[in-house]
């Protein structure tokens, strides 16, 4: 029996976490006609333009290219149309696609979501995984609906959040699932075999785009919350440590509880003892591992505070 014809693919997307999926694509026997990416942004200091890492991917490919305000103007729909996509493949691409878009291809479009749906559907389900505690998070490939995330799904894949693991780490090796997840339903589609059903509409959680407000670490919390919120806030939009008495802010890279001081200590206490630096959560100590001061570079606590007196009054401000 004869294998199913390769599928021409339209891809879009605009992150780092894209770009795994757009290079499995590429390498695989299916052929990405064009990629759409978001326009280049103002960024650093200097507000220069940076081009996003899909962009890259694709000029190194010399795969064309388009970057428009919006997906669905009508010189994007001319030129998805001369390309003539079979399928589209949505991964992290940042803007609302509409209906003339999605149903361009004749196999319309999927995307593949960085969570177990429908569960943490949004723009930011890896952090809010790990922020609710969630032993195991995925990928799930669905049809792109009106709906955000809603659409019916067709495979899923499952791996287990690490114990002391980042949003940021999370983030590299869903990227690469994700990638593995994709071409597997792509070629699934080829061949006619894809079975997409109705997610559950009892089980949906929401996970909102996230604001600086996201890191901000209140000291009266339960302490395994606040660790993983620290967790879930890193590298971005990052949780930071801000000392009353002496104005320093210290952006908290690793942290970890500790139950070896005596009593509890009241929210925000701030200790410094041999090299190693405590604050107290409502229900526990937390130490402070790693740390990085504003422009600086990341420092152990021992590192920080060689040199740096911290009143025994000290205490953290609150967010």
């Amino acid at each position: 029996m004869s294998a199913a014809a390769p599928l021409r693919l339209l891809f879009f997307g605009t992150p780092e976490f894209a770009v795994p999926c757009l290079r499995a694509l590429q390498r695989s026997r299916h052929t990405v006609v064009g990629v759409v990416s978001q326009p280049d942004r103002p960024r650093g200091r200097g507000r220069k333009l940076v081009s996003t890492p899909v962009k890259a991917e694709a000029e190194a490919h010399a795969l064309p290219l388009l970057q428009p305000e919006k997906v669905g103007e009508a010189s994007a729909l001319e030129w998805m149309r001369e390309l003539a996509p079979d399928l589209g493949c949505v991964v992290a691409f940042g803007q609302f696609i509409p209906k003339l878009v999605r149903e361009r291809p004749p196999l319309g479009l999927i995307n593949a979501h960085a969570s177990l749906l429908p569960r943490h559907r949004g723009a930011a389900p890896i952090q809010h995984a790990i922020l609710e505690g969630d032993e195991c998070t995925g990928i799930t490939v669905i049809r792109v609906t009106k709906e955000m995330d809603a659409g019916d799904w067709c495979l899923m894949r499952e791996t287990r959040i690490g114990p002391d693991e980042t949003a940021g780490e999370l983030s590299a090796r869903l990227s690469e699932l994700a990638a593995e997840a994709l071409l597997a339903a792509v070629d699934q589609m080829a061949a006619g075999n894809a079975h997409f059903r109705p997610q559950d509409a009892g089980g949906v959680t929401l996970a909102p785009k996230l604001a600086k407000e996201f890191g901000r670490v209140h000291w009266s919390e339960a302490r395994a919350r606040l660790l993983r919120r620290i967790r879930a806030a890193t590298p971005w939009p990052g949780a930071d440590l801000r000392l009353r008495k002496s104005g320093a802010r210290l952006r908290i890279l690793e942290a970890a509880g500790v139950d070896e001081l005596p009593g509890r200590g009241r929210p925000g206490e701030v200790r410094a003892d041999a090299g190693r630096l405590f604050v107290a959560a409502l229900d526990g100590w937390v130490e402070v591992l790693r740390m990085q001061k504003p422009g600086g570079r990341p420092l152990s606590a021992a590192d920080y505070l060689r040199g740096v007196s911290v009143p025994a009054d000290e205490e953290a401000a609150g967010p």
